[in-house]
């Protein structure tokens, strides 16, 4: 058993209010076959460091702290292939059903975590406000993170 894979779902939205719908990795897009491996192996890094929502918060915010900054380069290249304003992503972990599984139609439907919303902070240029998303405090007394609706870096 090889266990799930991952793939990033992502929602870009431009400043006309239209939307780009993909996935990464996408085995019709990404040519060559090189591109669609590096684009998995992103999904499967940041699937490694999010932590199951049921996980104590201590654990969420500390993870938080290493995946976060994986995921606005996610987001911010999104944003910039697409000439968007404002990215939604999600993790998707799609399930291997068993033999018993598809032959019953019990099949799994695929968990989805949402990892955020971001944004281009347009009075900052370049940096990315995270809008919203799981495990983002009102205020991040460490320091560490990023407050919701604060400027990334």
């Amino acid at each position: 058993d090889p266990g799930p894979g991952h793939s990033i779902e992502y929602v870009v939205t431009r400043s006309d209010g239209s939307t780009i719908n993909g996935r990464i990795p996408d085995a019709t897009k990404d040519r060559p076959r090189l591109g669609y491996h590096r684009r998995f192996m992103v999904s499967e890094k940041i699937a490694a460091q999010v932590p199951p929502p049921e996980a104590p918060q201590e654990v969420r915010d500390e993870a938080r702290r290493t995946w976060l900054p994986l995921v606005k380069g996610v987001a911010r290249r999104l944003l910039a292939d697409h000439g968007g304003e404002q990215v939604q992503l999600t993790l998707v972990q799609h399930f291997l059903p068993g033999p018993e599984e598809v032959l019953a139609g019990t099949v799994e439907p695929d968990n989805r975590s949402p990892l955020g919303s971001f944004a281009v902070a347009t009075a900052v240029g370049k940096a990315l406000a995270v809008v919203s998303g799981p495990d983002v405090p009102e205020n991040d007394a460490a320091g560490e993170g990023i407050a919701q609706g604060e400027t990334a870096r």
